[in-house]
This record gives C-alpha cells, sequence and structure tokens, in this order.
C-alpha cells in the first residue's frame, strides 16, 4: 500500500518528502504549468530531494516520439524515471519497447478494466485508472478499481493499479479497499486524510484537561 503525490510543486514535495509516508510523485503537462517552471528543472530538484519514482509525462504522436523522449529523460535522471504514456495504440506500442528494456511505465488516463488488461499486456509498471473523472461521469470510480485488481490477481499480473485523479479522502480508503496498490493524491487531499472532526475534538480536551493540571 504506497501514497504518490501528484504535484509538480517541489517546495510543497519537500515538506511532505519529510514526513516519510510518500512513497513516490506523480506528473503530467498541467500539473508542471501550475508549478511555472521547465520541466527538466523541476526533476531535477525532486530527485535531489531524494525521491526514488517520479512519473514523467511523455508528450508526442507517434511511439516513436515517446520513445526518443523518454531515452533523453532516463539519460538525465535515470533509476528515479518512471515514463508515463497515454492508454492509446502509440503509447502501448512504446509501453511494450520500454517494458522489453525494463524501464518503469506508468499508462495513464485508463477509463476501463479493458484498457488496463491491454497495458498490462504491454508490460505495464502501473496502470492509471482516473477514479474521480469517472465519478464525474456518474459512473461507479470505485467499482473500476475492483474490477481491475480482481482481473489481475485471477491471472497473477504483476502490474500495480495506481488509483490517479482521487477527489476526497474517502476515495483514497475505497480504493485501496478494493485492491488499489497505490493511490496518488493532491496536496489538499493528503492534508485532509489527518483529519477528522472527532479527533481535533479530543485534542481540544486534551489541551483543557493538562492546562488545567499544569495550572493548577
Amino acid at each position: 500500500m504506497k501514497l504518490f503525490l501528484d504535484t509538480a510543486d517541489v517546495e510543497t514535495v519537500s515538506q511532505f518528502w519529510s514526513t516519510g509516508l510518500i512513497d513516490g510523485l506523480t506528473t503530467n503537462p498541467t500539473l508542471m504549468m501550475k508549478a511555472g517552471k521547465l520541466p527538466d528543472k523541476v526533476y531535477y530538484d525532486l530527485k535531489h530531494l531524494g525521491i526514488k519514482d517520479i512519473s514523467m509525462e511523455v508528450v508526442a504522436d507517434t511511439s516513436e516520439g515517446m520513445l526518443a523522449e523518454a531515452s533523453r529523460l532516463i539519460s538525465l535522471f535515470g533509476s528515479v524515471v518512471t515514463i508515463k504514456v497515454p492508454c492509446t495504440p502509440e503509447g502501448l506500442k512504446a509501453c511494450k519497447e520500454m517494458a522489453n528494456q525494463n524501464i518503469r511505465v506508468n499508462v495513464t488516463l485508463i477509463f476501463s478494466a479493458a484498457q488496463a488488461i491491454l497495458a498490462a499486456k504491454a508490460g505495464a509498471t502501473y496502470v492509471s485508472p482516473f477514479v474521480g473523472r469517472v465519478y464525474d461521469q456518474h459512473w461507479d470510480g470505485r467499482h473500476l478499481i475492483e474490477e481491475i485488481a480482481d482481473v489481475f490477481a485471477t491471472h497473477q499480473i504483476k502490474t500495480e493499479v495506481l488509483a490517479a485523479s482521487i477527489r476526497e479522502p474517502i476515495q483514497v480508503t475505497d480504493a485501496f479497499r478494493v485492491g488499489a496498490d497505490i493511490c496518488t493524491i493532491s496536496v489538499p487531499i493528503f492534508y485532509q486524510l489527518y483529519k477528522h472532526v472527532l479527533t481535533d475534538k479530543g485534542l481540544e480536551k486534551f489541551d483543557q484537561d493538562w492546562q488545567k493540571l499544569v495550572g493548577g
């Protein structure tokens, strides 16, 4: 059971990495745009924080283009690189070639078990079903995770299920409960995992009692 952060904000990642609760990181072009820095600079800084697994998305129309960018990233950043490709014919073609070279691949934009099966056949290290976007379409994102995990378990597939696009803390719990290996979450969701109204009330009561004890 692993937690990845879904962000490209190096300063924020540094704060959370120090908790010892984060196992890796996922990024995408949208997150890079929000960070406002060139991707290579972000990857360099993240690597030097000590993060061992960073999903780096390659953007190209052809498998050859994806492979070329993957090769460039690996030459720069080495063993921390996990290459993200979309679940498209070209993306899976690139995935198969990289898997043959023992390169970690995260196949993203998964919305069905059938897509996850194809990605696993292509040798993906991770498949990333987008839980939140499935719920946005009024489908059951939890069921999608469960279906993929069941198929993989039945056929003893080593590809890990990485639940992505998580909108609220309960989706983290649900994803792990039905078989996700990893959840990648935004910074606000990570904060919310700590929170519970009864924890807050308990801390308040303990503090009041302590003040009475030491103040009396």
